[in-house]
């Protein structure tokens, strides 16, 4: 397997983004309960911290940070993709000529990480998690998308529940700012 150059930090606060292989589907959502299962699986065999999550049908954001002296996030995202697709049925689209022995067809093969710098990174990163269902044009209001942290941030008083306001908000000046 390929050693690719990943910034490896332990204890560190990471953002990452993953796709499924059919950049089309709305498999995540239509399975959000199997998906979840398979993440709390993963949080009591390796746990880590969520710190923001936002399921899109077709890929997914997060930003975790991993116990002191850990960096193996590549292991839990193993662990996350593999319990995943084993608990779902193949999808259609899933094409087995370009699959590996073994692989479902579900997901990219890679994600995309980044390591959290600095407070002001990682606010960023808080917020590109929770406004990127508008982004992507899911719905018009971040507290109109169920699969999203941003509830949580809510309850807890970080943001308030209209935060990010609705596209309209940003196109016409608004600035979304918490």
């Amino acid at each position: 397997m390929p050693n690719y150059l990943r910034n490896r930090v332990p204890g560190g606060t990471y953002f990452f983004t993953a796709n499924l292989a059919d950049r089309q589907s709305g498999y995540l959502v239509e399975h959000i309960d199997t998906l979840r299962e398979a993440v709390r699986h993963v949080l009591r065999a390796r746990p880590f911290h969520i710190d923001a999550w936002v399921v899109l049908p077709e890929h997914m954001h997060c930003v975790w940070t991993l116990p002191p002296g850990d960096h193996d996030y590549s292991g839990r995202w193993r662990a996350l993709k593999t319990a995943f697709a084993k608990r779902v049925p193949r999808p259609a689209a899933a094409r087995p000529r370009t699959t590996r022995p073994g692989e479902r067809g579900i997901w990219q093969r890679r994600f995309w990480e980044h390591t959290i710098l600095s407070d002001e990174d990682y606010a960023a990163h808080i917020d590109y998690v929770h406004i990127n269902p508008i982004k992507h044009g899911w719905v018009n209001a971040v507290a109109d998308w169920p699969y999203s942290t941003f509830h949580r941030y809510v309850r807890e008083g970080v943001y308030p529940p209209d935060w990010g306001g609705g596209l309209e908000d940003r196109v016409q000046g608004g600035s979304g700012e918490r």
